[in-house]
């Protein structure tokens, strides 16, 4: 904005000379330029007067130093004297027509003859045409000069960073999002030119983030189609060894037809059907996961919020306790807001992941501030480093300790439970002091 500012004010001191210019050459064409001039009075005079002192022999003017064009004529019209080379017919009445002035000769009171001057008072319009000429011509050039640069400054400084942009744009659009934008250092529309630069910038970060999540949900798919297959086998075979127990039994049955199983047999069978059940339950819970994420990423997730006693918690850390190792402190007696089989979720997902990566006890605590209740699931294992924390919550993201090791995970567990949280009016805070993991949950009361 300042040079734009300097320009305006440079072209109006270049304006404002060629007008002072104009003015100046203007005022020196005075009135007598478009008569008679003084000087032409003044020779008039002086011819008159040198004729009437040599009357008698007018030849006298061939040595004088008179710079006009005139000529003398007598009472009759008749010429007696030219300094001049018209030799047209000249009459008194021709020169009052023609504009001429003239003067009357006289010789003791008479008028013997009449000086006429060849001047019609056109070279006072000439040179007044010239100097007016002069002052245009003068204008004109610092006028052009001033739209000039105007014209280089606008084009460089206005007309070029918008094609810029227009080219940057089309870029843009065609999806090439690594070359930035070229700003000069004096572009009036630098702040501006740079926020372009800033959403190109931001445009690239998406589209990497974008790519990236891509492919970790083509790596999501191909390793949960890798896990699925793990629980599916078991059942697979799980299903064959009973069957082939039961035809055993079967081909083994007494001549009155009845089937005898002793404790052991009936302990094998159940262990295989438990063990179809845990693996019916594996591959539940990596479709409800998947399920789960995807609604999220459609934004069709939805949740049913409703007034519970806040012993309901109780009831969901026990229904997901299969090992025993949760220690449940004492639950305030509030009524909160939630959804029972959303929080359900969350907490089966906390839990599951203590059971995973830290197989200690897990405490679990309980305290009302302000208008939520905060539930605090904390285990005792190799905990997180500070610099995860705030990532481990992040869509498929897995610790850098456990990314390579032998736990199964796709990094979605804590992700879909704090989604879930803060889609429940609440929130889900990671802490790690070196014991273990602790997860809080805030949640609203009624």
């Amino acid at each position: 904005m300042k040079n734009y500012i300097r320009m305006i004010v440079l072209i109006s001191l270049l304006l404002g000379v060629a007008l002072l210019a104009f003015v100046i050459i203007a005022n020196q064409t005075d009135a007598a330029s478009f008569g008679v001039s003084g000087e032409n009075i003044v020779t008039l005079n002086r011819i008159t007067a040198y004729a009437e002192e040599h009357k008698d022999d007018l030849s006298a003017f061939d040595n004088a130093d008179f710079d006009a064009d005139f000529i003398i004529i007598d009472n009759e019209n008749d010429l007696i004297y030219s300094h001049s080379g018209k030799t047209d017919d000249i009459s008194i009445e021709k020169a009052i027509q023609n504009r001429y002035p003239y003067r009357y000769l006289s010789y003791n009171n008479k008028v013997w003859g009449t000086v006429i001057l060849f001047d019609d008072g056109t070279d006072g319009y000439r040179a007044l045409l010239k100097k007016l000429t002069t002052a245009l011509i003068i204008f004109y050039i610092l006028l052009m000069t001033g739209v000039v640069c105007y014209g280089i400054y606008v084009y460089k400084n206005i007309i070029l960073p918008f094609q810029n942009l227009k080219d940057f744009a089309a870029k843009v659009a065609q999806g090439n999002l690594d070359e930035s934008l070229k700003m000069e250092r004096n572009n009036m529309f630098g702040a501006f030119t740079e926020s372009f630069d800033i959403m190109r910038e931001e445009l690239a970060a998406t589209k990497s983030r974008e790519l990236e999540l891509q492919k970790k949900e083509r790596e999501l798919v191909a390793s949960l189609s890798h896990d699925l297959k793990t629980p599916v086998t078991g059942i697979k075979l799980a299903a064959e060894l009973m069957q082939m127990r039961l035809s055993v039994k079967t081909d083994t049955k007494k001549p009155d037809g009845e089937i005898a199983f002793s404790s052991e047999e009936i302990a094998q069978l159940n262990t295989d059907a438990e063990g179809i059940l845990n693996k019916a339950g594996q591959i539940d819970t990596l479709v409800s996961d998947l399920f789960t994420s995807t609604l999220d990423d459609l934004g069709e997730f939805k949740v049913s919020l409703r007034d519970e006693k806040s012993a309901i918690l109780g009831d969901i850390v026990k229904s997901f306790d299969d090992r025993g190792l949760a220690v449940l402190g004492e639950i305030p007696s509030v009524i909160i807001n939630t959804d029972p089989k959303r929080i359900s979720q969350v907490i089966g997902n906390i839990m599951s992941n203590s059971y995973k990566y830290a197989n200690t006890k897990i405490d679990i605590d309980f305290r009302v501030a302000d208008n939520y209740m905060e539930m605090q699931i904390g285990d005792h294992g190799p905990g997180v480093p500070a610099g995860e924390l705030d990532l481990i919550t992040n869509k498929f993201y897995r610790g850098k300790d456990w990314e390579n090791s032998e736990k199964d995970g796709h990094g979605l567990g804590l992700y879909i439970a704090k989604s879930l949280m803060k889609r429940m009016n609440g929130d889900l805070i990671a802490e790690s002091n070196g014991d273990g993991l602790t997860i809080t949950l805030v949640i609203p009361l009624s």
